[in-house]
């Protein structure tokens, strides 16, 4: 799949003919001239399929944290699923149990055998998958990792079912790594693409007093070059390859990245002379870095991974959209790249943030959520040096404002939506980040929206800032049932004698008002008495009482908001 003039991504197939990602299109087809290319700008069925298989792997989580990365990857913590499941494995019958999918359900899940892995293991000690005889779960095991073992046991027939289920009810086949954290999941789930599983067995932690063991987690991360990390980009991993090798790294030309020519692997990094923390805190800190970086680049060679995977998001952080070109300096060819653009970002946004229902009628749909802040990206070429090469730059700027309201009007064409867009708002923010007419030089235009605010849901369960105005009357009839007054015959209720009820005196009066002489608004209806002995709650007695008032005419004691209308009948009784 191609997208201007580079791969953007290609299958197994093209791989191992010799073709990667972010490779120039006229290099892939000198390397396979046969290699079928499709254009990649329209992602639509894309992400269609990406929330379909979202949705479908959300449904199996008890926790609610499953994360997508991108889109085909999902993480997913089921800690939850194989701690409620271990407590129910028979120690005296592994072979055959049952792992539970459903809390309430005894009966909703599957039979596995809890002595093996399912799928391969890392390191791969059995040809069928089985784990190695020395982690069996009815013997010993080094550095008490039986425990662990067990997990993982459940969690590889976990990913079984997810990857079973996705193919019969989905039609697509998966790929699934299983491990503690989502550092070692993700690497350990690159073995055995494009179809199989693998679970990356213990020991993880060995003792220096065990010097007959080695942890298979360094054994695993150690083989990899250090840009293969995850939470190791492009720039940390050049900086770091320069320090190793005390010299720059030569690494590939392309138009976007290219690959390094000299692999440093992670065992390379970790044990040279004097590496940690502080060394690379120096090598990757400074202006903009994240605080602690050095300590988390660490942690990540090392194989340790602290981050949580996150809860499920019905709304994205963010929606953005960009394109690379090899020369944009005009203003009418930026209008015409901004329109492209903008129409695709608002495509987008009725994509993402609209609910997700049958109805066919744009108009009628409702927004889940509002972005309340655009931004526009560029990135500008440096000028060619003196020899006549140019330096590499990945540096952008940017712009942000307010999204206008008309955005989020469904009624209005698109059309007419993004033009307003454009000439509004993105070609203003445009002029403050490149003051000149032309000849700007640009390689990469970005507009996104960020700043979600969530909408209220139907049930008025969502974060938003408020319930949906609609729904709500639509649903109070239901909700307010139970307070609802009805007019129907009821028999007689006992009501309290007002002799007892205490009296409350009046600064300009010393007399008692009784029953004979209260308004009638004070009079209580049947159906609103209660048992004698519950009949006044002394604080609501108090509050109440403090809010009557009594006639200087006739003496009534009656709520203060009945005496203007009280008064208004002794005026027109006087006439």
């Amino acid at each position: 799949m191609a997208d201007k003039q580079i791969i953007v991504t290609c299958n197994y197939e093209a791989r191992r003919r010799g073709l990667s990602k972010l490779q120039l299109i006229h290099e892939a087809k000198k390397i396979c001239p046969d290699v079928v290319i499709v254009l990649g700008e329209e992602l639509g069925r894309f992400r269609d399929a990406s929330k379909l298989l979202y949705k479908h792997l959300e449904k199996f989580s008890w926790s609610g944290k499953v994360e997508r990365l991108g889109f085909d990857e999902v993480f997913m913590d089921v800690t939850d699923i194989v701690d409620y499941n271990q407590k129910l494995l028979n120690p005296n019958d592994l072979t055959h149990s049952f792992l539970q999918m459903d809390r309430n359900d005894p009966t909703a899940g599957f039979a596995f055998d809890a002595t093996k892995i399912a799928g391969h293991g890392y390191p791969d000690l059995q040809p069928c998958g089985e784990a190695s005889p020395q982690y069996t779960l009815n013997s010993g095991s080094p550095n008490n990792d039986i425990g662990l073992l067990t997990r993982l046991i459940l969690g590889s027939h976990l990913a079984q079912h997810l990857r079973l289920s996705l193919e019969e009810e989905k039609g697509y086949t998966s790929t699934v790594g299983i491990s503690t954290n989502k550092l070692l999941s993700k690497l350990v789930g690159n073995l055995h693409k494009p179809k199989g599983q693998t679970t990356l067995l213990p020991p993880y932690e060995v003792l220096p007093s065990d010097d007959a063991l080695q942890s298979n987690v360094t054994t695993f991360i150690d083989s990899h070059d250090i840009g293969k990390i995850p939470g190791i980009g492009f720039k940390m991993s050049q900086r770091i390859r320069n320090h190793v090798l005390s010299r720059p790294a030569d690494f590939e030309s392309g138009l976007i990245y290219g690959g390094t020519k000299e692999s440093v692997t992670v065992r390379d990094v970790r044990l040279f002379p004097g590496m940690g923390p502080e060394i690379l805190e120096k090598l990757l800190g400074g202006l903009g870095a994240e605080r602690g970086i050095g300590g988390k680049a660490w942690a990540l060679i090392n194989g340790r991974d602290d981050s949580d995977v996150k809860d499920i998001r019905k709304v994205p952080s963010q929606i953005s959209i960009e394109d690379s070109y090899k020369k944009l300096d005009t203003m009418p060819q930026l209008i015409k790249e901004l329109r492209m653009l903008a129409t695709s970002l608002l495509n987008r946004m009725h994509q993402d943030l609209l609910e997700d229902d049958e109805k066919s009628n744009i108009s009628s749909k409702r927004w889940i959520a509002y972005p309340k802040t655009l931004r526009l990206s560029t990135r500008p070429r440096p000028p060619l040096n003196a020899d006549g090469t140019r330096t590499r730059s990945f540096n952008r700027i940017s712009r942000s404002g307010p999204l206008p309201n008309f955005v989020f009007n469904l009624k209005d064409g698109k059309d007419s939506i993004v033009e307003r867009l454009i000439q509004e708002s993105l070609i203003p923010m445009f002029r403050r980040l490149h003051p000149q007419k032309a000849d700007w030089n640009l390689s990469l235009v970005n507009i996104g929206v960020t700043n979600m605010i969530e909408a209220a849901s139907e049930d008025g369960s969502s974060a938003g800032v408020g319930r949906n105005i609609g729904s709500m009357f639509k649903g109070q009839e239901a909700r307010l049932k139970e307070w609802k007054v009805q007019d129907r015959d009821t028999p007689p209720d006992f009501v309290a004698d007002r002799n007892q009820l205490p009296a409350k005196k009046h600064p300009s009066s010393d007399r008692v008002e009784t029953e004979y002489t209260m308004g009638s608004e004070d009079i209580v209806r049947s159906q609103d008495t209660v048992d004698e002995l519950d009949f006044w709650n002394v604080e609501d007695e108090e509050e109440e009482m403090d809010h009557r008032e009594i006639c200087h005419v006739c003496g009534a004691m009656m709520p203060a908001f009945a005496m203007p209308a009280h008064e208004r009948f002794h005026n027109w009784e006087g006439e």
